[in-house]
């Protein structure tokens, strides 16, 4: 793996954080824990797009599907979207 030397600046309690990783034994060095927490980022980014993407897909089909639904249904099940995205946020 080729690899680029950057210099970045972290807000204190980052810093610290990450001295503390490397201090406890989780992580050989500073650069191994910014590069293990930039991988777990690229992975959620991968994930959103992927969740976006199916998003996307969800509205092409609903845009194609003849079937009208009323008003108050589309309230609802929005209600309850939001109702689980709450209670997954909580957890």
């Amino acid at each position: 793996m080729q690899t680029e030397k950057l210099s970045i600046s972290l807000p204190t309690d980052m810093a610290r954080m990450v001295r503390r990783q490397v201090e406890e034994g989780g992580y050989a060095s500073n650069s191994e824990v910014i590069r293990d927490a930039l991988r777990m980022w690229q992975q959620r980014e991968q994930e959103r797009g992927h969740r976006l993407n199916a998003i996307r897909a969800s509205l092409d089909a609903a845009a194609a599907d003849p079937v009208r639904h009323s008003a108050d249904k589309v309230s609802g099940h929005f209600d309850r979207l939001l109702s689980e995205a709450e209670k997954t946020a909580k957890s």
